[in-house]
């Protein structure tokens, strides 16, 4: 297992555009994880995952499944955390096909997919882990110097969210070291737990407590 320790670099730090604002949804007292099937937003908000529609704001269909932290699409099936442990889930029927062991034990924080495997946050630890999807074994390890909220792939790029001291912040990394190559910063009390990228310029990030989702324009390259 490779551990690769983030070290100080200069990058660049501009504030973050939120394009839109999802919510608050009625019964939603807190959104633990989101991601994009290529239509919808799904997002976890404890007992279950629930569809959003970007385009009208309107929720879809409700698959009643133990949702605790980070969501994840892999093209066919949801994937979803819930306490110390990894469910594989049919997005049609809403059946768990089958689980593998979160590797921060129950702290786990952020999930996403990326070329066949699972990348996964840990909050407190300061941690991203890529996880073998069969078996959850851990393939690399990457530190980082703040909370990490949640986790993304998009343009061959490793973004995740950060929380700390109050401030939140998407920073793109290098999967490799754990350098910070570009920053977002949220505004002054706005949490993100979950993140996902559409793939087509926008960033959609779980709001917490507030029971929202908001969507954040991605930097062009």
């Amino acid at each position: 297992m490779a551990t690769r320790k983030k070290q100080p670099t200069q990058r660049t730090s501009r504030p973050a555009e939120i394009v839109r604002e999802y919510g608050p949804f009625p019964g939603t007292e807190d959104v633990a994880g989101v991601t994009f099937d290529g239509q919808q937003v799904w997002f976890a908000r404890g007992e279950s995952i629930v569809a959003l529609d970007p385009k009208s704001g309107a929720l879809g269909r409700e698959l009643a499944v133990p949702a605790h932290a980070g969501t994840a699409f892999d093209g066919k099936h949801l994937w979803q955390i819930a306490d110390d442990r990894i469910q594989k889930v049919d997005p049609r029927t809403g059946h768990v096909l089958g689980t593998i062991p979160a590797p921060g034990g129950g702290r786990d924080s952020g999930l996403t997919w990326a070329e066949g495997t699972l990348w996964v946050g840990e909050y407190r630890a300061r941690k991203i882990y890529q996880i073998d999807a069969s078996t959850g074994a851990i393939l690399r390890t990457i530190e980082s110097d703040r909370f990490v909220t949640g986790v993304s792939w998009t343009d061959g790029e490793l973004w995740h969210a950060t929380m700390d001291d109050e401030q939140a912040q998407l920073r793109r990394v290098d999967p490799e070291t754990g350098d910070v190559l570009d920053q977002l910063d949220l505004p002054a009390g706005v949490f993100v737990s979950g993140l996902e990228a559409d793939g087509a310029g926008l960033f959609y990030c779980g709001g917490g407590s507030s029971g929202k989702v908001r969507s954040v324009r991605k930097p062009k390259p």
